[in-house]
């Protein structure tokens, strides 16, 4: 990463999947812009991307999702700030799928699937309660009332199918609903286990240094210890150093990111800063 990635405070989890935005190339510098040293066309494109990928997992919503959502939020919400400084104006909004209405880039059927799919959710989550229900239904609840805001916008009619979407269970919203490949973060389809006594330690392993200069955030996705990665294919093992701490872990990449190498939760833990979601002083290691 150069060093125009370097913010001076990231905000907590919510910014955890800025980086991988920025690896992918979205943000873009120009000299020809006179208020800031920002492109208002890159700018643009990263916060239509983003957006596009919080519909799609509104849409098609599974266990990672609220997570995904959140995080991608605080990410609209800090290129929103740098096109406010930049002077950008345009009315950005998410990219409309297949068979979307063009004149508002919304869709009326697409909206109701989304808002039944959360209401669903949010029954299943009544319905059989654990620890976390409470605040995995506070945050559905939010995001149905955006897509209600968004379906009024819209001028659709009715209730959009909440009546029927009442009748959900407990398995609605886990990893088997909807598709998690929106925006290339692949949802982790193992069931979550302890991870191995020889993860998170250095082990005497090491290979050819890759990706200098990035960092390394949290993916939050689920499962036994993995990376994601839009650099390395399925199977390649990276060994990720904290240098801030000496922690390191070796995992294989699991699924797609847009980033160098992005940890899952299990992974993330074993090298954590308490507090932190974000690893910015990093070392990446191609194992093999």
């Amino acid at each position: 990463m150069g060093a125009r990635h370097r913010k001076p405070a990231m905000i907590g989890a919510g910014a955890v999947l800025a980086i991988a935005a920025v690896a992918g190339g979205i943000f873009a510098f120009s000299g020809t812009n006179s208020n800031a040293a920002e492109d208002c066309g890159g700018l643009d494109t990263a916060l239509q991307n983003n957006l596009t990928f919080i519909a799609g997992q509104q849409a098609n919503p599974d266990a990672q999702s609220d997570a995904r959502i959140q995080n991608r939020q605080q990410v609209v919400n800090l290129i929103n700030q740098r096109r406010a400084a930049a002077g950008c104006g345009n009315n950005v909004q998410a990219k409309p799928e297949a068979g979307q209405a063009a004149t508002s880039g919304e869709d009326c059927g697409g909206l109701d699937k989304a808002l039944q799919n959360n209401l669903s959710f949010i029954a299943g989550q009544k319905s059989s309660p654990d620890s976390q229900s409470e605040a995995r239904i506070a945050n559905r609840q939010a995001v149905v009332d955006l897509i209600q805001q968004r379906r009024k916008a819209a001028g659709c009619a009715g209730d959009g199918g909440a009546a029927d979407a009442g009748q959900g269970d407990a398995n609605q919203g886990n990893a088997n609903q909807g598709n998690a490949n929106q925006g290339n973060d692949n949802a982790g389809n193992e069931p979550a286990q302890e991870p191995d006594a020889n993860q998170g330690n250095d082990n005497g392993a090491a290979g050819q240094q890759v990706c200098n200069g990035s960092t390394v955030t949290l993916s939050g996705e689920g499962g036994a210890p993995a990376a994601s990665s839009g650099t390395f294919p399925i199977g390649t093992t990276l060994k990720v150093t904290n240098l801030d701490n000496n922690k390191s872990t070796t995992v294989q990449v699991a699924s797609v990111s847009g980033s160098c190498a992005l940890l899952n939760n299990a992974a993330f833990e074993q090298v954590r800063e308490p507090g932190k979601f974000l690893i910015r002083n990093a070392r990446i290691e191609k194992i093999g």
